[in-house]
């Protein structure tokens, strides 16, 4: 990690300069180059609400982790693969994928890992058969540490792990939470997304108390967001006081380049180098180096 300290930035008379959250804004430094790699801190994208961003941000902020010099392994735990689409691979033809490896003793996990077109960047992907496993886990004696035990395997390969959740709080997404060090959720600047999220705080702190107790929120990261609307600026308001230096200084405006960057297979990092989007995702890995909560 940096010794770099971010630094408060200023207007030309001395003030601070107040980012989006209501807060000072800082620069985050450019995180110094690792002397080695492994083992990886694994983080769980999760917020049960759908259409919240949880994939775009997964792989966007994987691939600016990656272009700082991280080795990153995604994780799809999601049946409906969008993560495994989104890095280039086709769900519906895979041979081997996470379900196998949770469900078949003989699968291993570098089974199914898949390189991607992203240097620095595997991929562990998933299919509509991810579905069955969270019935079939039921009757399993430690059925919340599987995926734990399957990702401690390759933990050593990689510096981050990032876990895509599905958009629910059910037996899968238990089984991110207990694999995981630390939790990121996306959450837009809405009234109802705000609303939703009570529930995923409790069942972070049912898995902190009964399962994982070394878990915690990495942070909450707004996304979608129109700066011009008094609405979106008023939700915000809100997040910052429900969970206040939990949130990431960084935003994620919305932009019609995210679709576009989806259905080009590509993280917007590299469909859109210099976009506006491209450098909030660059920041919000900073952003999380500066935390502490990836090396």
């Amino acid at each position: 990690m940096t010794d770099q300290e971010p630094t408060e930035l200023v207007t030309i008379h001395g003030d601070a300069i107040i980012g989006p959250t209501g807060r000072p804004k800082h620069e985050f430094p450019i995180p110094d180059a690792l002397d080695s790699h492994g083992p990886a801190r694994t983080i769980a994208v999760v917020n049960q609400k759908g259409g919240v961003g949880k994939t775009t941000s997964a792989i966007n902020l994987g691939a600016a982790l990656a272009e700082y010099g991280r080795r990153v392994l995604m994780v799809d735990f999601d049946p409906q693969g969008a993560l495994t689409a989104g890095l280039g691979a086709a769900p519906h033809d895979l041979e081997v994928s996470v379900y196998n490896v949770l469900m078949e003793k003989d699968v291993s996990t570098r089974d199914a890992l898949l390189s991607t077109h992203i240097p620095g960047i595997d991929l562990l992907p998933a299919n509509i058969d991810l579905s069955a496993a969270e019935v079939q886990l039921v009757t399993e004696v430690g059925r919340e540490q599987v995926l734990q035990r399957a990702l401690r395997e390759v933990r050593d390969d990689y510096d981050v792990i990032i876990i895509d959740c599905q958009p629910s709080l059910g037996l899968l997404t238990v089984n991110a939470l207990t694999a995981a060090h630390g939790v990121i959720i996306p959450l837009v600047a809405e009234f109802f997304a705000l609303r939703a999220v009570a529930l995923l705080k409790e069942t972070i702190e049912k898995v902190q108390d009964r399962i994982n107790p070394d878990l915690e929120v990495d942070g909450v990261l707004v996304t979608m967001v129109d700066l011009r609307t008094t609405h979106a600026k008023e939700v915000i308001q809100r997040i910052v006081e429900a969970f206040g230096e939990k949130v990431f200084e960084t935003v994620i405006k919305r932009s019609i380049k995210f679709p576009d960057a989806t259905v080009a297979a590509e993280p917007i990092t590299a469909y859109a180098h210099k976009h506006d989007g491209a450098k909030a995702y660059r920041q919000l890995a900073r952003e999380l180096i500066g935390r502490g909560a990836a090396p």
